[in-house]
């Protein structure tokens, strides 16, 4: 491919390997031949038949031998911008103080405390989050979680393409913007190039337990770790059940051709097959994106596929820069981490309840986090209160909450009781307001108006 020889200088010139320019050919050529990687209905199984983790209950939990071959790896490239953050998402404050990233730290200690095994955390930084994470890991250095070259493995970042020439796009008034990252599936090219593959493997870790950062309720489970160990599945991913919200997001489904799992998103699906992936009952599993990895199954996978996972590229049609719609329109590349589960035979997947799926994407998730509906541990676990029985409070906020600073000024009110919760207009919560049932709270004016203290239970309260 001609057309490549402009890609491969660029990745080079930054210091990309050859692991991640293996991949980013990869879906280039996708790109080119225009490849849709449509999944026809027909061609499909539902997912049946999974272990739960109810199932594995009264398993046997990992001991200190095992949980020393194991490290946790938390997929920490987000920039918070959606909220109005101008850093990593991870040093988003959870309550007094504490954030995402301490958490984290909490619950590699608390592991090594309990087990007395080294587990050990990686961060997957990226070029926009590396720098403020290890600034802040700094006041772990005397936990060995403070140096780059013992937590930190880089995502890589690959050009943004021209939609008009499909060349790497030039924008000389911001350089940085010319570059994306190329989605968490880079996870497998980043192990390999970054040496971070051979180290662990070379260092007796043979299992690796992958989450997002943001989602609070993934924690190693000790006795998940056990029941995937003595699988002897190359790769195993937690799913939940899909709910009404969840009829638009990716399923699980089994191939009929060769019986493998696989992910199928909205993207892959054709019009005709719409209401069927939608469907709820006949596809009842989401990937949670936290998944079990197999490191030496990995490295021979990759062996086996010429250094690179076959992963379906998924495209991204945008603008060089964000903010600017005026601004040239480009193709951005993506490949998703939990699309590998068709790459390895023998995958398999558990279900596990939905508390551990709690991801904090907006505001609203935010402020449920915040209230008492949730207990933050001194070991870093993070979990519904039990009377919650697992269900969330909903919660819907106006346009104006979208950002965290406007989340600040509004209270957090105590929602242990509450089922749903909807707020608009200007407005704070005093201190002492609890909210049970389903609760509407409305402020037509443009002055801030104050919640005052008491319970309000089943109401539509209009300030």
């Amino acid at each position: 491919m001609e057309k490549f020889t402009a890609f491969e200088q660029k990745m080079t010139s930054v210091g990309m390997g050859d692991a991640a320019i293996r991949a980013f050919r990869r879906n280039y050529a996708a790109l080119l031949r225009k490849e849709t990687g449509m999944i026809a209905e027909q061609s499909i199984a539902p997912a049946a038949n999974l272990a739960s983790l109810a199932s594995i209950a009264t398993g046997t939990l990992a001991d200190a031998a095992l949980l020393a071959q194991a490290v946790v790896i938390k997929l920490n490239g987000g920039l918070g911008t959606g909220m109005g953050l101008q850093g990593p998402k991870s040093l988003l404050e959870v309550r007094d103080g504490v954030n995402f990233l301490d958490l984290m730290v909490r619950q590699t200690l608390d592991l090594r405390n309990s087990s007395g095994a080294p587990v050990r955390l990686l961060l997957m930084n990226s070029f926009s989050t590396s720098e403020g994470t290890l600034a802040h890991l700094q006041r772990y250095r005397s936990e060995g979680l403070a140096e780059a070259a013992e937590v930190e493995l880089r995502q890589n970042q690959i050009p943004k393409i021209d939609a008009a020439t499909m060349a790497p796009v030039a924008w000389p008034a911001a350089p940085e913007l010319e570059w994306c990252p190329p989605g968490h599936g880079d996870l497998y090219a980043a192990l390999a190039g970054s040496g971070w593959l051979e180290r662990l493997l070379a260092e007796g870790v043979k299992y690796a337990f992958v989450s997002n950062s943001d989602n609070l309720g993934a924690i190693l489970d000790p006795l998940i770790l056990r029941y995937f160990a003595d699988s002897k599945a190359p790769f195993l991913m937690e799913v939940t059940r899909r709910t009404a919200a969840d009829r638009k997001g990716g399923h699980l489904a089994r191939r009929k051709t060769d019986g493998r799992l696989l992910l199928r998103e909205v993207a892959q699906c054709r019009d005709a097959d719409l209401a069927a992936f939608q469907d709820i009952e006949r596809h009842p599993y989401f990937n949670t994106n936290s998944l079990w990895l197999r490191l030496d199954r990995i490295k021979e996978q990759l062996a086996a596929d010429s250094e690179v996972l076959p992963l379906p590229m998924i495209r991204n049609h945008k603008t060089v820069d964000p903010r600017d719609p005026t601004s040239p329109a480009v193709i951005q590349l993506e490949i998703a981490m939990g699309a590998a589960i068709e790459c390895f035979a023998g995958s398999a997947a558990i279900e596990v309840p939905r508390s551990r799926f709690a991801p904090v994407k907006t505001t609203a998730d935010l402020l449920a986090l915040r209230s008492d509906a949730y207990e933050v541990l001194a070991n870093g676990q993070v979990r519904l209160h039990a009377s919650r029985r697992g269900e969330p409070p909903v919660i819907h906020l106006s346009e104006a909450y979208k950002l965290v600073d406007a989340l600040a000024s509004l209270g957090v009110p105590g929602l242990l009781g509450c089922r749903s919760l909807s707020v608009s207009g200007p407005l704070r919560f005093a201190p002492g307001v609890v909210l049970q049932g389903d609760v509407e709270v409305t402020n037509t004016g443009a002055e801030i108006k104050v919640l005052a203290p008491g319970h309000y239970c089943d109401q539509c309260v209009k300030l």
